[in-house]
């Protein structure tokens, strides 16, 4: 800061300084001007962005390649605001304040940092100072991961009068009997590899730069050990999932090496789920993922068992055929799915503007009754709804007739037609979704962990990974912090939890 005694006290002198310091002051504005600029710029693209994200042409991007995009606008946004903030301060004036943006969480551990001044005496007249109060900061800071080493002693006891006993407590019991990691440390791993899409030798390259040597057929170990462990959990998800009357079902490919061939096949990933909460259901939503070598429609067949009631998938063949083994199962098909097909058409067919003009009626009117309860969804759905699906049946029955039978927008209107009775079965029923989209959210953390791990090593590991991704989706979905969950969890199995009581064991019973 300038001072007044810094200022010259010769006439000429002191105009040449001002005209220095004029000549610096336009020098900064025009580097704060051009630092704005960048700024404004950069601005525009994330906000371009997310209108690209949640406006009505969201699904033109894929929603990792737009967060990966984002990540490195804003990284620059970060550089140009720092690079503001530093021709500011170089100027003399103050850094900027920084709007609050809310309480760091109460339970973190607080460290105090008391930053005063070395002379307590008054720069005025000398005399001592008094405290009259106090800026406080917080700062969010890290202490990277910290290995420690749990060392259990169990004292042994004998008799000094007949010498014929030895008392000892009984060695806790381990998911790996005889092994260095305790369930807090297999937890870490397991959430890592399936919540953090972390493959196994990576997370050895990060134990190793802090001196810890764990191979990663080590890691491997411990997460197959876990699985056998975690099994009758997953089972037991699914099997609740059977005495549903709706759910949602969706599979997706999972890449498994395919030994003595030198490359990979293609097994499946089955995912079924359950959420009543946009109809106001009691039961707790939840999902169980199926691993399987094919595709084939029996698959589905094989994990649902008994079930009976409404299924709501896309248009895959394979549910139709169980639906028409299985008379108890009605299908409901997918309106999301639909509007892709013409979505991919919209640029240059004025017809394919119209349907999804007239399915996005629907979604408007899906989006008001959200929330309420089942009766009062399919009240309005009959009110407001048919006459929209009605219509747009008549409309593409008639425009089927006028454009060839081998055009692709021929192929999207036949497509939704021999689903008709699938796509209405939402008038009629307040629980059935307009779309399958609740089960495709599921599906995307698999994609994800998909598209880093490469492929699964064995059909062992696909049944692994789905079993551990069941667990940690239905942490996410009850809103409770998996790595909490899987500690506790494996510690109660490997000391001997019953096999009957598992359902006490389940994500959602934390939040009940």
């Amino acid at each position: 800061m300038l001072m007044e005694a810094d200022l010259p006290e010769d006439v000429e002198a002191l105009r040449a300084f001002a005209l220095e310091q004029s000549r610096k002051l336009a020098d900064v504005m025009v580097a704060k001007g051009e630092s704005d600029a960048e700024i404004e710029r950069l601005q525009s693209i994330i906000d371009a962005f997310m209108r690209h994200r949640f406006g009505r042409k969201s699904e033109q991007l894929d929603p990792d390649q737009l967060e990966l995009c984002l990540e490195d606008i804003e990284a620059a946004l970060g550089k140009a605001r720092a690079a503001s903030e530093a021709v500011v301060t170089k100027a003399g004036g103050e850094r900027p304040r920084k709007v609050n943006r809310g309480s760091l969480p109460a339970h973190l551990e607080r460290i105090e940092q008391v930053v005063d001044v070395e002379d307590k005496s008054c720069p005025c007249c000398g005399s001592a100072l008094h405290q009259i109060g106090e800026d406080v900061a917080e700062r969010l800071d890290v202490v990277p991961t910290t290995f420690r080493v749990l060392v259990t002693r169990r004292p042994r006891y004998g008799c000094r009068s007949c010498e014929g006993a030895i008392v000892q407590a009984p060695a806790p019991a381990r998911i790996v009997e005889g092994g260095i990691p305790t369930e807090a440390l297999i937890a870490q791993v397991l959430v890592a590899k399936y919540a953090d899409h972390l493959p196994l030798y990576r997370q050895a390259q990060i134990y190793a730069r802090q001196g810890i040597q764990l191979d990663r057929s080590t890691l491997a170990d411990w997460v197959g050990r876990a699985a056998w462990y975690l099994r009758p959990l997953r089972d037991h998800i699914l099997e609740r999932l059977r005495r549903s009357e709706r759910l949602f079902a969706d599979e997706t490919t999972a890449p498994v090496l395919d030994p003595g061939r030198g490359r990979t096949k293609t097994g499946q990933l089955w995912a079924y789920a359950r959420d009543d909460r946009p109809w106001g259901g009691e039961d707790p939503p939840m999902v169980a993922y199926v691993y399987a070598a094919d595709r084939k429609g029996e698959r589905a067949e094989a994990h649902l068992g008994d079930f009976a009631g409404i299924l709501q998938v896309d248009g895959f063949g394979g549910y139709a055929a169980l639906a028409r083994r299985r008379q108890q199962v009605k299908l409901a098909f997918c309106w999301a799915h639909v509007r892709r097909k013409f979505y991919e058409l919209a640029d240059s067919s004025p017809v394919a503007t119209e349907v999804l003009r007239r399915i996005a009626m629907l979604y408007a009117i899906e989006e008001q009754v959200r929330g309420s309860s089942a009766e009062q969804r399919r009240t309005v759905r009959a009110e407001r709804a048919r006459v929209i699906v009605d219509d747009l049946h008549v409309y593409l029955e008639a425009r089927l007739r006028q454009v060839s039978a081998k055009s692709k927008l021929a192929d999207a209107i036949r497509y939704a037609l021999t689903r008709w009775a699938g796509l209405t079965l939402f008038l009629d029923d307040g629980r059935v979704e307009l779309d399958s989209n609740t089960v495709e959210r599921s599906i995307r953390p698999l994609a994800l962990n998909r598209k880093n791990a490469l492929f699964a090593g064995s059909d062992e590991g696909g049944d692994n990974w789905a079993i551990i991704a069941s667990l940690i989706e239905n942490c996410k979905i009850s809103g409770i912090n998996p790595h909490a969950w899987l500690t506790e969890t494996l510690t109660k199995l490997a000391a001997g939890h019953p096999a009957n009581a598992v359902g006490e064991l389940m994500p959602w019973t934390a939040v009940a």
